[in-house]
């Protein structure tokens, strides 16, 4: 876990006079959203390309903002390639690009010296995020009481685990899968999301890569099963199969 020196015992902003100093005021009492002191989570929900993940987020933001609470909405290398998220059937939202340099501590602090209330972080495409960054959010919800919601892939292209993916299975509260099923071109549950360049699946190369999911992209990526990915099978019709 990484370390701040400017953290005190307690960050949560409780109501109760002098809590900020004392450990069980601050256990006791309730944050500005109603909340109780250090309940927050850091919740990691995972899946393929396609399963929904940018939509539930922005669902996630709306149903806590629909009850008062305040939150902040994050990305890296959305697919818009711009300060947003955005989802594939349409649904699009502000949001804060997530850069190396940026430290999400310092961007919770920063709204809150400006009088903005953050009460949770919507953490879009997490798996691209830095491990750095996931030590961040767990900072967040363990020293300033924020809820943390990170939405992204488990697997790259290789069907080996992202870094910041790793580390969210390590640390998050609670890992889900997002339920929404995604299928393979055979039928069976797509599992895995293959990189396809020049007509075939890719198994060497930069684990980050962007790419789209349309027939006619120079790169591409394509749900598959576990069988057709390591088989490296696209499907009939498709210009080449294995590697």
């Amino acid at each position: 876990m990484t370390t701040d020196d400017a953290v005190p015992t307690c960050l949560a902003r409780p109501t109760l006079p002098g809590a900020a100093d004392n450990p069980a005021g601050c256990v006791a009492a309730r944050g500005v959203d109603g909340r109780p002191a250090h309940a927050a989570a850091l919740r990691f929900f995972w899946g393929p390309m396609d399963c929904g993940k940018s939509t539930m987020a922005l669902q996630m933001n709306y149903n806590h903002a629909r009850q008062g609470r305040r939150g902040l909405v994050t990305t890296r290398i959305d697919r818009s390639l711009g300060p947003q998220v955005t989802t594939r059937i349409g649904l699009a939202h502000e949001a804060v690009e997530v850069t190396d340099e940026l430290d999400l501590r310092t961007l919770v602090r920063d709204a809150w010296a400006d009088g903005v209330r953050v009460d949770y972080l919507i953490c879009d495409e997490a798996s691209f995020y830095a491990v750095e960054h996931v030590e961040q959010m767990a900072d967040l919800v363990d020293s300033y009481d924020v809820d943390v919601y990170a939405f992204g892939l488990a697997t790259d292209f290789r069907s080996s685990l992202f870094p910041a993916a790793r580390r969210l299975f390590e640390l998050a509260d609670s890992v889900a899968r997002i339920q929404v099923e995604v299928l393979c071109w055979c039928g069976r549950e797509g599992l895995l999301n293959a990189r396809v360049a020049d007509g075939r699946v890719a198994r060497e190369g930069a684990q980050v890569v962007i790419g789209d999911t349309a027939d006619t992209a120079d790169v591409r990526y394509q749900v598959l099963c576990r069988r057709h990915h390591r088989a490296g099978d696209l499907g009939p019709g498709s210009a080449a199969t294995g590697t």
